[in-house]
């Protein structure tokens, strides 16, 4: 596995703001909620105060990760792949040859991955099983319920 972490130059942006969103308000109302908190007495036996603690913990956690993979970020540069096979960031039209119904998926990598916006990882079943791929070949994808025939109608 690459020490890459592979983004869109959209996710890169909306990352980028969303750890700048955490960085500010986000740390400025955990010190207001511990600052509440505290002030409901005694720290030893407060239950509030050690809440507030570990969800500042939990946020300085995801601040972490979110730095460290920003720091990994490479943007993926679709202008000299190939436009008749399938990449990252291809949108492809499939068959599913079962039940006759029509897909359309992004090949993103695991990080951009949101199966309710139609975005794919590359290293899910069905991901690998369209990757490097040409229009009209008929693929199987080996998913946990068994497999899945797939026609490739048409790669964006």
């Amino acid at each position: 596995m690459s020490n890459f972490v592979y983004l869109s130059r959209e996710r890169l942006i909306e990352l980028e703001q969303e750890l700048k969103e955490l960085k500010t308000n986000g740390r400025k109302q955990m010190a207001q909620r511990i600052a509440e908190a505290r002030s409901y007495g005694d720290l030893s036996e407060n239950a509030e105060y050690d809440a507030a603690k570990e969800a500042q913990g939990l946020l300085e956690l995801k601040i972490s990760k979110m730095e460290e993979m920003l720091a990994k970020a490479k943007i993926i540069d679709t202008s000299n792949m190939p436009k008749d096979k399938t990449h990252i960031l291809s949108t492809v039209v499939v068959k599913n040859l079962k039940n006759n119904k029509t897909y359309e998926y992004t090949l993103v990598s695991s990080e951009e991955a949101n199966l309710e916006k139609g975005k794919i990882s590359i290293t899910s079943p069905v991901g690998q099983a369209l990757m490097n791929r040409s229009k009209g070949e008929i693929v199987d994808a080996k998913v946990p319920a068994g497999v899945i025939k797939f026609e490739i109608l048409d790669i964006k």
